[in-house]
């Protein structure tokens, strides 16, 4: 309850920050679980871009996305996919995407950017402000004093962890980036090579920003890649909101079958990021939680009419487990094993989009998943 009314609070400083009257940006509707905003650009051109506020916030950050097909807007928008859990704050995300877009369209920041600032200042978030080249030069000099200060108060330590990360991401996962590399290499050679270019290049981004993320590094959820396919991925969800049914039900079936996670499979095709991926539950078997009768998963986002390029891989994971949560998930322990096919599983969704696109978006009722 208290996170709630932090972020009720944290809504009211935006709406007042930025009304519907600012001429820069303005927070056009806001609640607990969305936020729409609108960006104008030099010309008066307007940007309407929306964030998610999904239950695990904000142990996650919002999830970001516009329909906009301007390149820089899309750009910015990514980028807060890629931010640190001490930024997750909604404050911090709109300052960020206020400043990055002003960047991006070459125009000065609002002055009432600094009325969040005072406002993250006062929770005891530090912000970090934007330098130039030659500040960052300076910035990287006093991190490697400080790193070679820690190197001599626990020199084993730190020397272990440079070997084992580099550039945030560690060897193993590196190992793994360098073998799609090579295999990428080695189709192109033989004229064999699977999907496009703009997929192969966004995938390769999308796995190693996830090898760098908190999320992952906590393995909230890991990733496997499919026989070393980039087109298809198994990601084993590890960890959802500890005061769920859910969250019971995946320490019984721990306990019961000795595994941790819920196994989602995530396909994409050769026009990702235009075309969303399909993903559904391999196991186990689960009711609720928009989940259908063939593994499916039940969410606007994953269907191209909501579908956004801007979205993140990360960022679709995360939502899938606060869907699930929300959804009141339930493991059914003792379902038949082979319940869950892709054949059945795309038939599902298949049937479950045509409803849609006759009769408009809708949750349905539980009793459908």
């Amino acid at each position: 309850m208290a996170c709630l009314a932090i972020l009720k609070q944290d809504i009211r400083v935006l709406e007042s920050t930025f009304p519907r009257s600012h001429h820069r940006f303005q927070v056009l509707s806001a609640t607990v679980d969305e936020l729409t905003c609108r960006f104008i650009g030099r010309n008066e051109e307007k940007y309407d871009i929306q964030a998610n506020i999904t239950e695990t916030y904000p142990q996650s950050a919002p999830i970001w996305f516009s329909d906009s097909e301007d390149s820089s807007v899309v750009d910015v928008v990514g980028e807060l996919a890629n931010t640190k859990q001490e930024q997750f704050n909604i404050l911090y995300q709109t300052k960020l995407l206020v400043e990055g877009l002003c960047r991006s369209h070459n125009l000065e920041v609002p002055a009432e950017i600094c009325s969040l600032d005072d406002a993250l200042s006062e929770k005891g978030i530090s912000v970090k402000m934007n330098v130039d080249p030659a500040e960052t030069v300076s910035d990287e000099e006093d991190e490697e004093d400080e790193f070679h200060y820690d190197m001599e108060e626990d020199g084993h330590s730190n020397e272990q962890k440079a070997k084992e990360e580099i550039d945030g991401i560690d060897v193993e996962n590196l190992a793994v980036l360098e073998r799609l590399k090579q295999n990428q290499r080695q189709s192109y050679l033989k004229g064999s090579v699977v999907g496009s270019v703009q997929a192969t290049d966004r995938l390769m981004k999308e796995l190693r920003d996830i090898y760098k993320s908190d999320s992952f590094k906590k393995e909230i959820y890991t990733i496997e890649l499919v026989n070393d396919c980039l087109y298809e991925w198994n990601v084993r969800l590890k960890k959802v909101d500890k005061d769920s049914a859910l969250y019971t039900d995946m320490q019984v079936f721990k306990e019961k079958e000795g595994k941790d996670h819920i196994l989602l499979n995530f396909t994409f095709k050769e026009s990702f990021p235009f075309d969303p991926p399909f993903v559904r539950v391999i196991n186990p078997v689960v009711s609720g939680g928009y989940v259908l009768g063939g593994g499916a998963i039940c969410m606007e986002l994953l269907t191209k009419q909501g579908w956004s390029s801007a979205y993140s891989i990360e960022s679709i994971i995360l939502q899938i487990s606060a869907t699930l949560v929300k959804g009141k998930a339930r493991i059914q322990f003792g379902a038949t094993k082979n319940q869950y096919s892709l054949a059945r599983a795309q038939q599902s969704f298949k049937s479950l989009v045509q409803i849609h696109e006759k009769n408009g978006w809708f949750t349905p009722p539980k009793a459908d998943g």
